[in-house]
C-alpha cells in the first residue's frame, strides 16, 4: 500500500533531479570546451580583461574596484542570509510537534506519510544549507581579492594578474553553484504538494536556465568576426 501512494515520488522527483543534472553537466562541459557560447564563460573572459585593466591602472581605478566588489559581496550576503532563514524556517517545521502533513493529507498527489513528509523537509533543509555554505566560501573569497587586487605586484609574480583571476573566478563559481542550489530548492518546496510539480518544475527551470546560459546567435557572430578579419566585406553583410 505505501509503495502505491509513493511511487510518483520515487519516479517522478529522481527524474527531475537526473534532468537537472544531466543539463548543467552539459553545460559544464561546454563552458569547458567552448566557453565563448556560454554566458558563464564569456563573463569569466571579461572578469579576467577586467582584472588585468584594474591592475594596470590601479592608482586611478582602486576606488572602482572596491565599489564593484563591494556590491557583489551585498548580492551573496542577501541570498546567504535568505538560504539560512529558510533553513532555520524549515528546522522549525521539523522540530514542530504540529503534524505539517494535516492540511495536506487530501489535497496531493503522491506519499504523504509520517516519512515522506520528513523526507521533503529534510531534503529542503540540506539543499538550502549547502547554497549557505557556498554563498559563504564565495564572500570569502572575493573578500581575499578586495584586499590583494589593491597590492602593488611583487617581483616574484605570486601576486600576479592570473593569480587574482583565479581566486575571482573560484569565487563567482561557487557563487553559480549556490544560485543553482537554491534555485533547485524552489523547485523542490513544489513536492510539498506533490511530485508532479516538481516534475514539471524541473522542466521548466532548464529550460529557463537553457535560454539564460548561452549566448544567442554565437555561431553567427563567429561567423561575423572571420569575415570581418578576412576584408569579405559582401560576406560580412549577408552574415548580418
Amino acid at each position: 500500500m505505501e509503495w502505491r501512494k509513493c511511487y510518483l515520488d520515487v519516479i517522478l522527483v529522481p527524474l527531475g533531479f537526473i534532468i537537472s543534472i544531466t543539463y548543467h553537466a552539459w553545460l559544464w562541459h561546454k563552458v569547458k570546451t567552448q566557453p565563448l557560447s556560454t554566458i558563464i564563460g564569456t563573463n569569466a573572459s571579461g572578469r579576467r580583461l577586467w582584472v588585468s585593466a584594474i591592475m594596470k591602472d590601479n592608482d586611478k581605478k582602486n576606488i572602482l574596484a572596491v565599489q564593484t566588489f563591494r556590491n557583489t559581496i551585498m548580492g551573496s550576503i542577501l541570498m546567504a542570509t535568505t538560504s539560512i532563514l529558510l533553513c532555520s524556517g524549515l528546522a522549525a517545521v521539523i522540530s514542530s510537534t504540529y503534524s505539517v502533513k494535516k492540511p495536506l493529507n487530501d489535497a496531493v498527489y503522491g506519499g504523504h506519510g509520517e516519512f515522506m513528509v520528513a523526507l521533503k523537509y529534510v531534503t529542503l533543509l540540506l539543499i538550502f544549507l549547502f547554497s549557505f555554505i557556498c554563498y559563504s566560501i564565495s564572500i570569502r573569497f572575493i573578500n581575499q581579492v578586495n584586499f590583494l587586487i589593491n597590492c602593488p605586484q611583487d617581483h616574484l609574480g605570486i601576486l600576479s594578474t592570473e593569480y587574482i583571476s583565479e581566486l575571482l573566478e573560484k569565487a563567482f563559481i561557487l557563487n553559480t553553484v549556490a544560485n543553482r542550489l537554491f534555485y533547485a530548492a524552489l523547485t523542490l518546496v513544489l513536492w510539498i504538494f506533490g511530485p508532479v510539480l516538481v516534475f514539471l518544475s524541473s522542466i521548466s527551470l532548464v529550460t529557463v536556465l537553457y535560454n539564460l546560459d548561452f549566448v544567442i546567435f554565437h555561431d553567427e557572430k563567429v561567423k561575423m568576426v572571420h569575415h570581418h578579419e578576412n576584408g569579405n566585406v559582401d560576406d560580412f553583410v549577408i552574415s548580418v
